[in-house]
């Protein structure tokens, strides 16, 4: 058992005096069990690309029932977090410089490895679960204290559980190094400790953990390793006081109304429609609202032309040979959509919409096309060529609002890091059954634009009908 670290109980500088003061209880290295061989997995392509990023936070809360046995509610926790670890176990290793080598990097596990496991708890009039727990903005300061810091030394993964005044709630912080896993792993091994915990007779299959299954004919990795962003390239925003994370929702209903009104600018304009999925909706909507809140406030980038976005595409089922769909690692490339600012910010009608989701539409096919072929040597090249361009983590797919440890689905999930990195956060939403939920971290005054340019975007759609 550690001491909590003294740092982990100090309010960041500039804080709110009401802040929540979190208390360590105790912090503990839970190891799989029974315990796997000595193992090291080099890293891939894939994974290289993610070596310098910031961690990937991810926190859930949860309400806890009257009458909850807490005690009982942590022990499980723990005790089925050895079961759920064994599966994963390269997670309970580290990130290293192999042996002899100058750039080829390993997740290497040995006997006694674990995942470090905190337990805490949170007080204040401001750690309330149904304040924290809340789609308004709240300051990124009062929950990024619930998800826990990697390990020193090169650990990959890190949980905390923080009690929430009186009792009434839990929050289960995650922090995972994106260059052992992406978030279909991620979120599969959450899935399989709630399982593991909840005692469900049904169990998520365990992942595959083969390096070998993933070609690299194109000699990637040595492609990728140089051109690598640095840790500073990799932070976009440094954090301050003030941030906010706020979440909005766009319903069922109103991504049908998002294709419906591409669909009708394409009939105008006398040109096929784009491909208008939910998620290419959901993209080229908050893309149109982010960079008007930025137009209407005049930021920096002004000398740019281009209005730019990056988000992930799953290319396990694309490789040669397919990759499993439970693959341990990396196995997620980039997507670039890009329009002219012009076009995106244009007033009248649907235009600014129709050109976001075309552009990501066209993003998804030419980041499939491009599997495999001499295109994908240049992505950290393009990314690096890009400059200022709004990012997304996250993914519906993922499930989030299914993970029941044994005391409900969660109230929120909330992915912390895009307060670092300047993204958008994407889930399936919790209060709307087929709508998609978007995280959004900004300073007050352009949280403030975004919530209006958001309001507006969802009223002009409906008043189409």
């Amino acid at each position: 058992m550690a001491a909590a670290p003294d740092h982990r109980q100090q309010q960041p500088a500039g804080a709110s005096s009401s802040s929540p003061r979190l208390r360590v209880h105790d912090t503990t290295l839970v190891a799989p069990s029974p315990s796997p061989p000595e193992t090291s997995l080099p890293l891939t392509f894939f994974d290289i690309i993610w070596l310098n990023s910031p961690p990937v936070e991810r926190l859930l809360f949860y309400r806890l029932a009257p009458d909850a046995d807490v005690a009982a509610t942590i022990s499980n926790l723990k005790v089925s977090l050895h079961q759920a670890i064994h599966a994963f176990y390269p997670l309970a290793g580290r990130l290293r410089l192999t042996p002899g080598t100058s750039d080829r990097y390993e997740l290497y596990y040995c006997p006694g490895d674990g995942v470090t496991f905190t337990v805490a708890e949170c007080d204040g009039d401001d750690a309330d679960i149904d304040g924290l727990a809340t789609d308004d903005p709240r300051e990124v300061a009062k929950i990024a204290k619930l998800v826990p810091p990697l390990p020193q030394g090169g650990g990959v993964l890190a949980l905390q559980a923080t009690l929430l005044p009186a009792r009434r709630g839990l929050a289960i912080g995650v922090t995972v190094h994106h260059a052992a896993c992406d978030g279909s792993i991620s979120t599969h091994f959450l899935h399989t400790w709630a399982a593991g915990c909840k005692g469900a007779e049904a169990r998520p299959p365990p992942p595959v953990i083969d390096r070998t299954l993933l070609a690299d004919p194109r000699g990637l990795y040595d492609v990728f390793v140089q051109a690598a962003p640095s840790t500073d390239e990799m932070e976009f925003v440094k954090l301050s006081a003030d941030q906010l994370f706020a979440t909005f929702t766009l319903t069922k209903d109103d991504l049908l109304l998002i294709k419906d009104a591409v669909a009708d600018e394409a009939s105008r304009r006398g040109v096929a429609p784009p491909r208008c999925s939910s998620l290419v909706a959901t993209f080229g909507f908050v893309w149109s609202c982010y960079e008007r809140a930025k137009e209407s406030c005049g930021s920096d980038d002004e000398v740019t032309t281009m209005a730019q976005i990056l988000f992930p595409v799953d290319h396990r089922s694309r490789m040669k040979p397919p990759l499993p769909e439970k693959y341990l690692g990396n196995c997620v490339g980039p997507a670039f959509g890009k329009v002219p600012k012009t076009e995106l910010l244009e007033a009248e009608g649907a235009g600014g919409l129709f050109s976001a989701c075309a552009a990501v539409a066209s993003g998804i096919d030419e980041a499939v096309r491009g599997i495999g072929t001499p295109s994908m040597d240049a992505w950290l090249d393009r990314i690096r060529e890009a400059g200022s361009l709004l990012t997304v983590a996250g993914s519906p797919r993922f499930r989030v609002y299914e993970l029941d440890f044994g005391f409900g689905r969660p109230m929120k999930v909330d992915i912390v890091s895009v307060a670092r990195t300047g993204a958008v956060a994407v889930a399936e939403s919790r209060s709307s059954a087929g709508g998609i939920e978007v995280g959004v971290s900004l300073k007050p005054a352009g949280m403030e634009r975004f919530q209006k340019c958001f309001a507006d975007g969802i009223a002009l759609l409906h008043q189409r009908t």
